[in-house]
């Protein structure tokens, strides 16, 4: 599906649908009002019927409007027109694409860029945001996963979506927006798709071939795949401790892109890449153990972030660190109990196998002070204690660095794929003391989100860190079961931010 931008007129612009918004109370918008105008009062009618509302996201369809070049028009509802937010917006934007797709119609034009948004953090919404937003919220709307399945692969339908900008001076901006609508919702989609595929396939071998062919697109890019020889050779036990109850060998994904200067400092993106947990010998219960092919999130964010800013050719430089697994039950997997060394020297008592992205996490942190890094932030399907914390609404951000939280805080406001941040506290640590090793890889039933990040934090002090738990942001269940793509917005408005 193509979408782009183009300054056009309601009633007179020649397409196959026109998308035209309504506010509650019949408060219809120009382009509405316009339309309805050319069209003998159809729209004002059905409102005044009481066939159509305005309610958010609610849609009607208008076949062979009268005094309209457009075969159709789309009623589409704003809600309140004070109450329209950023979130909000975004959902109208999927109902349109859902409504578009249902009807068979191939190419549409949106006049909701029109509309007002007030955002707490702002008086107004930019028309740019606005097509960045809608541009976004379409062309996540319309991904699907169909690759393994050997029916319902039909031809999409809906092949150009035009969002029209009322004032040609705001056409530049517009398009860059759009841009980096493009470019993001592209890293998402690598994102779902790898996170979607189940793990006999998504191996961590397939993990690093994915991130090979991907930097073949980009000269800026390269990429180092480290094997489980490697990996002794650097003394990661943590890491490998996970790995060795699998036949699938652990791989240590490294992407480095080059678009800054060859002295500016990396920012360094670490994704935990668990392509299948079972728990090891703390096995998890059979109910919904399919979704642990999901517990490499994390890593597939990181590699589709990767993608997004290889899109944008970002000036700066960024390097993914993705440590890939499978924690797998077997007669050689590390058992309750056992110690293991990190890369850091650091000893780690083992009290919960099922607790290993902390441990696979832990090596590749300390292998991410190797590149002198500006920033570095870690970002995992850690913890369930997040999901009973925040919900599915935002993921959780914990820093050493009160103004790197700060700017995922921003990056998060502004991309929309919101994170809030939860106390590091030293009053945290007790909890994981051990008696045998430096430290437990668990602080009890308390607190868990936190005490995970406090053992994370103890291989992070040479650098300005932040931790991202997207335990509940990174997939849904339910009749919508699959990957969602974040953070890719967020790493990637953070580092956009950066340049």
């Amino acid at each position: 599906m193509d979408i782009r931008v183009k300054t056009t007129q309601p009633e007179s612009h020649k397409s196959a649908c026109i998308v035209v918004a309504i506010h509650q109370k019949r408060q219809l918008s120009p382009s509405a009002a316009l339309a309805d105008s050319a069209c003998n009062k159809r729209i004002s009618d059905l409102i005044k019927k009481g066939d159509f509302d305005g309610k958010m996201g609610h849609t009607q369809l208008l076949d062979n409007p009268d005094g309209i070049t457009a075969e159709r028009i789309l009623l589409v509802g704003a809600g309140s027109q004070k109450k329209l937010t950023l979130s909000s917006y975004r959902k109208m934007h999927s109902n349109i694409l859902g409504a578009l797709k249902k009807a068979n119609i191939k190419d549409a034009v949106l006049y909701t860029t029109e509309l007002e948004i007030k955002e707490a953090h702002k008086d107004t919404t930019s028309v740019a945001d606005k097509t960045r937003h809608a541009g976004e919220a379409l062309l996540e709307a319309n991904y699907s996963f169909t690759e393994l399945k050997s029916t319902d692969k039909k031809a999409a339908t809906l092949k150009t979506i035009t969002l029209n900008i009322q004032n040609k001076r705001d056409m530049p901006k517009a398009q860059q927006a759009l841009k980096t609508a493009t470019a993001i919702a592209s890293g998402m989609d690598i994102a779902r798709r790898l996170g979607n595929l189940p793990g006999n396939i998504c191996t961590p071998t397939y993990l690093a071939k994915q991130a090979v062919e991907q930097s073949k697109s980009c000269k800026k890019t390269k990429v180092t795949i480290l094997g489980e020889v490697e990996m002794k050779k650097l003394k990661m036990g943590s890491l490998l401790s996970v790995s060795q109850g699998s036949r699938e060998a652990a791989k240590l994904i490294v992407i480095e892109y080059k678009g800054g200067k060859a002295k500016d400092k990396p920012y360094v993106l670490v994704g935990k890449g668990v392509t299948f947990d079972t728990g090891g010998i703390s096995l998890k219960p059979g109910a919904a153990m399919d979704e642990m092919k999901f517990d490499m999130c994390g890593a597939a964010g990181v590699i589709g972030t990767m993608a997004s800013v290889s899109a944008l050719q970002l000036n700066i430089n960024v390097v993914a660190i993705v440590p890939c697994v499978e924690n797998m039950p077997d007669g050689a997997a590390t058992k309750p109990g056992d110690i293991v060394t990190s890369m850091s020297g650091q000893t780690i008592e083992i009290l919960n196998t099922d607790a290993e992205g902390r441990l696979i996490l832990c090596d590749a942190l300390t292998y991410a002070e190797k590149f002198d890094p500006k920033t570095v932030i870690d970002t995992a399907t850690l913890t369930g204690a997040c999901v009973v914390a925040l919900g599915s609404h935002c993921s959780a951000t914990l820093s050493n660095n009160d103004k790197l939280a700060q700017d995922l805080l921003t990056a998060g406001t502004t991309s929309g794929d919101r994170t809030w941040q939860m106390p590091l506290w030293d009053d945290y640590q007790d909890q994981l003391k051990s008696n045998f090793a430096d430290m437990a890889n668990i602080g009890g039933r308390e607190a868990g989100t936190i005490t995970a990040a406090c053992f994370l934090a103890r291989f992070t002090k040479k650098y300005k860190w932040a931790h991202i738990d997207i335990a509940g942001v990174a997939w849904n269940s339910g009749a919508k079961k699959g990957a969602t793509g974040r953070p890719v917005p967020l790493l990637t408005q953070y580092l956009m931010n950066q340049k």
